[in-house]
């Protein structure tokens, strides 16, 4: 299951920041926004397996 969701957070971090570029590339402010809203969630939810990981060892 964790490897799931290190791969789901990894997804959500890569398509960020496409989204991110891509608005900034064409000056769509609102996908540029909506990208960095998508990196962050992939953020927290790669943090949020972190810290699974250390509490499990």
């Amino acid at each position: 299951m964790a490897r799931e969701q290190k791969a789901k957070a990894k997804k959500e971090q890569l398509k960020g920041k496409a989204m991110e570029i891509g608005g900034r590339a064409t000056g769509d402010r609102s996908m540029e926004m909506a990208g960095r809203a998508e990196k962050a969630k992939g953020d927290a939810r790669q943090a949020k397996e972190k810290t699974k990981d250390i509490f499990k060892h």
